[in-house]
């Protein structure tokens, strides 16, 4: 009697597919890490370019606030000040801008030319109730708040009632701004009559990357027109009107007192003149370094589906890859993040993305031909990594609709795993089969 044989699949070969299904998601998991690595390198990098951002500013000047002017008037027998502010303020401008360079990164700062005017009303003090003897006249002053003084190009003077002047550096009081400049305007006491008149000045200032105002006048109107083709307007006080082309932009704003959070007048430092302000920043398409973080949050769905693909491929060809050329794939997938930051620092963002995906979609291209030996699975997984990455760059484009196409996107890439998981006959999977390494 001859010995019977066993031809059953060993448990190996019973659940290899499982089994290589597990050692694929590890592996998928193992390539996070240089995932968050890459996370690391570019706020590494933002960091550089802030650190060229910040030399530059300290030799040229920061960003810039401007406020002001604001009558300052001693209160007799007291160490505080009374602050009056202009009935109307007017400022007209133009921001004549530049791009600085240190190494690779750029840097927008401006040249600005303002005009300002407007006037003052005594009659806005009355809400206080104080005694007409109780302001020393005399020895007021006019402030006017700018955030670094190392941007001042010209001598400030200002014309009022007739009169010219002067302004020094520094401030009488410090209730309402840290930095600024100041002269002194002296008023002789029951003459308060000579502040209706109007005053008007001009400051040339340079700063970098911002400048902002504070509407100070009862009605403050704010215009201001550049070259430039980038400007972002902060949307707490939104121009009245704008223009943006690409010969430049114009903006206009128009302010009441009743849009902000303090009076005309008031003593000491009992309000923050900063709460209100509003301006222009000169935005830079150098936002590279947050649109490849978000690209980077993408990567376990980028790898994921990706090793999804070969594995079903797999499934369905019953031709095997080994867990090592995964892991080649997963790497080509990872070095396409350094590749899209690398370049984007020297071109714009959307290119950047384009060369990279081509050289990355290329390479897994070339590579899965000869794992496979046919041209017509590497088209499919290059068509299908086409449709990934076209599908990601999207998502992060588009900011406010990004969660809805991400979530719809999802849904349809989970409907189509389902369906092709369907056309698997996984009760063959068992069998032995010469092709599967």
């Amino acid at each position: 009697m001859e010995p019977s044989t066993n031809d059953s699949p060993s448990f190996f070969d019973r659940y290899a597919y499982a089994i290589k299904a597990v050692i694929i998601f590890v592996l998928m998991l193992v390539l996070l890490i240089p995932a968050t690595l890459i996370q690391n390198i570019i706020w590494e990098r933002r960091d550089r370019q802030n650190e060229a951002t910040q030399e530059i500013s300290s030799r040229w000047g920061g960003e810039q606030n401007i406020t002001g002017p604001v009558l300052a008037i001693p209160y007799k027998g007291k160490s505080t000040y009374v602050y009056l502010l202009p009935e109307n303020l007017k400022i007209n401008g133009e921001l004549l801008p530049e791009k600085l360079h240190r190494g690779i990164f750029n840097v927008a700062v401006y040249n600005a030319r303002l005009q300002l005017s407007g006037a003052f009303n005594s009659n806005e003090l009355l809400a206080l109730n104080l005694p007409p003897s109780a302001l020393d006249w005399e020895h007021a002053s006019l402030l006017i708040g700018i955030s670094d003084l190392r941007g001042i190009g010209n001598q400030v003077q200002m014309m009022w009632n007739g009169k010219n002047y002067a302004f020094n550096p520094g401030l009488v009081s410090n209730d309402l701004f840290d930095n600024g400049i100041q002269t002194p305007v002296s008023i002789t006491p029951g003459d308060t009559g000579v502040l209706g008149g109007n005053f008007s000045l001009e400051l040339g200032i340079k700063g970098s990357g911002r400048i902002s105002f504070s509407p100070i006048g009862k009605t403050t109107t704010v215009g201001i027109n550049s070259s430039w083709t980038d400007p972002a307007f902060d949307e707490a006080f939104p121009p009245k009107t704008r223009r943006v082309d690409d010969k430049g932009f114009a903006a206009t704003w128009q302010i009441q007192h009743l849009n902000r959070n303090y009076p005309q007048s008031w003593e000491g430092k009992k309000f923050n003149i900063h709460s209100a302000d509003f301006g222009i920043r000169l935005f830079m398409p150098a936002e590279s370094y947050q649109m490849s973080m978000r690209a980077v949050k993408y990567a376990i769905m980028i790898i994921g589906l990706t090793f999804f693909v070969f594995y079903f491929i797999e499934l369905s060809q019953r031709r095997a890859l080994h867990p090592l050329q995964y892991a080649l794939i997963g790497l080509a997938l990872v070095i396409f993040y350094t590749l899209l930051i690398s370049i984007s620092e020297q071109i714009n963002f959307t290119m950047a993305y384009l060369i990279a995906s081509a050289l990355t979609i290329g390479l897994i291209i070339a590579y899965t031909a000869a794992a496979f030996k046919s041209i017509r699975i590497a088209s499919g997984i290059g068509a299908t990594l086409i449709i990934l990455y076209g599908f990601i760059y999207v998502i992060i484009s588009a900011e406010d609709q990004a969660l809805l196409m991400g979530s719809l996107g999802l849904f349809i890439i989970l409907a189509l795993i389902m369906y092709f998981s369907t056309t698997i006959k996984w009760d063959k999977l068992g069998q032995k089969n010469t092709n599967i390494q």
